[in-house]
């Protein structure tokens, strides 16, 4: 079967394109397993075609996610600096989203793969697919459908992605189509067992303080339809945490019964950085992180504000309070 007939033709010709080039690939600040993922998997099917490409992160590669890595050549924005690469970003929601240093290294983007709403596409190749779970499944799709060489690496770090913005194939994202990649995957060497391990079975001591302080900061606004927690500036050094450590935090404030949006507040020196989190897509936490310069997918966004925590609070409460509303509404 093919996964993304309409992207076929689009997807060779940015093959054919590549023929002869040197490549970056790039993923996004703060990464997380589908970025990693979706990383290692387009460097290494590159590679696998003759193409000279290798990996460039602005942020360290997440201890949970490092076994992806394998001998994939990954580096860091400081270590490659710009020897006249063509860039193709991953899991980047817009040009930004690897922070202003590459956006200058790399002004115009040869290729974007991605799966966020709010991406209106900034390179000259884009495959944008909001439809999709994950960067993951989009890379994992195009390269069954043109009979791309997969190893055992870049099918685990294929599937891991998948895995990891799937909430473990449990948000409302999960397809049939991501079951049967995922099958496809495992036939070339995913292991499910080891994924859940390295991401699930690993965590710090540190990650658990700041899980424990979380959970003891939670508050319920909107009728207790929203349920918020918060970080202070300096808990990471506090508890003995990474910021890496955040890592599904969130998740703990939606899972109340009766919340329908659980967000994460990260207070830092001169910026508030939140993680917003819907249980349905209706509620398109995208568009209330747009308005303070953020965005992502209708059931997950974030955002990084200039301002304090006392002040932005109100400021966001005030946001989800009026699209609650607003989808209430519609429901009449």
């Amino acid at each position: 079967m093919r996964y993304y007939p309409g992207y076929a033709a689009a997807f060779g010709h940015f093959l054919h394109g590549l023929k002869g080039q040197r490549v970056v690939v790039i993923g996004h600040q703060r990464p997380d397993g589908d970025c990693i993922g979706s990383q290692v998997a387009l460097c290494r099917v590159l590679r696998a075609t003759g193409v000279d490409a290798v990996c460039m992160n602005p942020d360290p590669v997440p201890r949970r996610v490092r076994f992806l890595v394998g001998d994939t050549p990954f580096f860091r924005r400081d270590e490659l600096g710009h020897d006249g690469r063509i860039a193709v970003f991953t899991d980047c929601a817009d040009h930004d989203r690897a922070g202003v240093k590459v956006r200058e290294m790399h002004p115009a983007p040869y290729a974007c793969f991605d799966h966020h709403l709010s991406n209106v596409g900034f390179a000259k190749h884009n495959f944008v697919d909001p439809g999709s779970a994950a960067t993951a499944e989009v890379l994992a799709g195009l390269s069954f459908d043109a009979g791309l060489p997969l190893d055992h690496v870049t099918a685990q770090a294929l599937y891991t992605g998948i895995m990891t913005d799937t909430g473990q194939f449990r948000f409302p994202s999960t397809s049939e189509r991501v079951f049967r990649l995922c099958a496809e995957l495992m036939t070339h060497g995913a292991n499910p067992a080891q994924a859940g391990m390295e991401l699930y079975e690993r965590e710090s001591s540190g990650k658990l303080k700041l899980l424990q302080h979380f959970i003891n900061s939670l508050k319920f606004e909107c009728n207790g339809r929203v349920c918020v927690g918060t970080l202070p500036n300096g808990i990471f050094e506090q508890v003995g945490a990474s910021v890496e450590d955040t890592e599904g935090l969130v998740d703990y404030a939606r899972s109340i019964d009766g919340v329908e949006v659980g967000v994460l507040i990260e207070e830092r020196p001169g910026v508030v950085k939140a993680s917003l989190r819907a249980k349905h897509a209706s509620y398109r936490m995208d568009t209330v992180a747009r308005q303070f310069d953020g965005g992502g997918h209708a059931s997950a966004a974030g955002l990084n504000f200039p301002d304090t925590l006392a002040h932005f609070y109100p400021l966001l409460i005030a946001a989800l309070s009026r699209r609650l509303a607003e989808v209430d509404a519609a429901k009449k």
